[in-house]
């Protein structure tokens, strides 16, 4: 099987490439695994330098909106298209948990685009027949990420001294998702995925941001004299959760890496991998 992973020197992207080259998804064997990356701000091809050598793996630099480089799946006869999509489409929900049937309500600009990216495919599947496939996962975190995100700017802000910020009261709600979960159920959802179906991946593991950031600052090993309150971000959705009922019955999927377990690696990999992150971090 040949892939094309769009993004794919960005974080959940290049974790996927990662995965799929090192024979982490046995249920995806794959012959070979094209990235195409535009190599905007927050992709970085150093997120590849572990399969970097991997003959099946070809690095191309270009723009998924690029017709001419890009062309149509439908056209050519692709024979899975996944969508990998957010919880945020749903915009949020004060209790229980977002169903794949509930109406999408984006909040921001950036999750009415990926709204618009999930009904656009879907409408392929049900005009083309394209086999399309959605993934809405939670707030996603692990090695690699970059340093703009909670989890990565709160861990490097505290390595090398400096304060974090907190928006607002720290009340809202995230529902948090290794990277490598969050990988292995895209995987399952393009083996086992009907088409046209949309599949949950949530973490299970619901933190307040301040919550979240008590855990990093411990493993920091930092107080909360470091946290600095700034005003909330606007369109700032209070809580988002996803009902992953239907993912468990289809794909058999559910998240292994527990959030204790997965912090705890993801501090010590940015802890050790300050060449990567210095880089790319402009100074407080």
């Amino acid at each position: 099987m040949r892939i094309l992973v769009t993004g794919g020197a960005g974080f959940i992207g290049s974790a996927y490439v990662r995965r799929l080259l090192t024979g982490a998804e046995p249920d995806l064997p794959v012959d070979a695994v094209t990235v195409l990356d535009a190599h905007t701000y927050a992709a970085t091809e150093a997120a590849l330098d572990p399969v970097r050598a991997a003959p099946r793996l070809r690095v191309v630099r270009g723009d998924v909106r690029d017709a001419t480089l890009v062309n149509a799946a439908l056209r050519h006869g692709v024979r899975r298209h996944v969508q990998v999509s957010t919880d945020e489409v749903y915009g949020s929900i004060a209790t229980g948990a977002w169903t794949e049937q509930a109406p999408l309500d984006p909040s921001s600009p950036y999750s009415a685009s990926k709204a618009a990216g999930d009904l656009l495919a879907l409408a392929y599947h049900r005009t083309h027949g394209l086999d399309v496939v959605v993934t809405r996962g939670a707030n996603t975190y692990g090695p690699y990420q970059y340093p703009e995100k909670i989890v990565p700017l709160f861990v490097t802000n505290l390595l090398d001294g400096h304060d974090v910020p907190l928006y607002g009261d720290g009340g809202n709600v995230r529902d948090w998702l290794h990277v490598d979960d969050h990988c292995h159920g895209i995987a399952l959802a393009q083996v086992h995925g009907q088409p046209g179906g949309v599949y949950h991946l949530g973490g299970g593991a619901e933190l307040t941001n301040r919550e979240l950031t008590g855990r990093l600052l411990a493993a920091c090993g930092a107080g909360w004299d470091r946290v600095r309150p700034v005003a909330d971000r606007k369109g700032h959705d209070r809580r988002y959760a996803l009902d992953v009922t239907t993912t468990r019955r289809e794909l058999g999927w559910s998240p292994t890496v527990d959030l204790d377990t997965g912090l705890a690696a993801t501090v010590d990999w940015y802890r050790a991998n300050r060449d990567w992150w210095q880089r790319l971090k402009p100074r407080p």
